[in-house]
């Protein structure tokens, strides 16, 4: 079992084709190809964890599962905070044990990632059903270095989580979708299209 604090920020990305070429040049290699990622965060009856500022996150990632607990974190220029995960082998059996003692699911949100690394930390592509977005992960003058040699600038940077964008995003769009998965925001924009 892993336990850390995570450090990282978001960032919009433009032409993954561009970030992939500059990513090679700067040293990065591809630690795991484009795979699709399945999030499903379970939270108590209205919404305990939430407003503690905590995360449980089930998550499918290609034919690999794992279980992630994130506490209440700050976000600055960076977003920070406490991470426990660990490998899991059945995560539909796991679903239903949190569901049995009291647990449900209250966000979904898919993409398909690829992970980078140069050996120091990690920069993931995502492509997620509300556009592209990468992560920068490791430590904050890490962090700020590699975004520099991406071509980002602080103003740039994203330390909202997926939820917080999605809502953004909905409010933006006025799509009905109620998760952030490819099928439900496709549905929300075809119904706001035929209003």
């Amino acid at each position: 079992m892993a336990r850390s604090t995570e450090v990282e920020i978001k960032f919009r990305l433009g032409d993954l084709p561009v970030v992939r070429r500059k990513l090679r040049a700067l040293g990065f290699r591809c630690q795991t190809p484009r795979a699709f990622e399945s999030n499903t965060l379970f939270d108590f009856p209205g919404g305990l964890l939430r407003r503690r500022g905590q995360l449980l996150r089930l998550r499918q990632y290609g034919d690999s599962w794992s279980l992630t607990y994130k506490g209440k974190g700050h976000s600055a220029r960076h977003k920070s905070r406490p991470e426990t995960e660990t490998r899991i082998a059945d995560g539909e059996k796991l679903a239903r044990i949190l569901e049995a003692l009291g647990l449900a699911p209250s966000f979904r949100y898919e993409k398909f990632r690829s992970e980078w690394s140069d050996g120091s930390g990690l920069v993931v592509l995502d492509q997620t059903p509300i556009g592209n977005f990468g992560e920068i992960e490791g430590s904050p003058r890490w962090i700020d270095r590699t975004a520099r040699a991406l071509g980002l600038a602080p103003s740039d940077y994203i330390t909202d989580s997926y939820a917080q964008i999605f809502l953004q995003w909905k409010k933006q769009s006025g799509s009905s979708a109620r998760e952030m998965t490819f099928r439900a925001c496709h549905a929300g924009r075809r119904a706001k299209s035929r209003l």
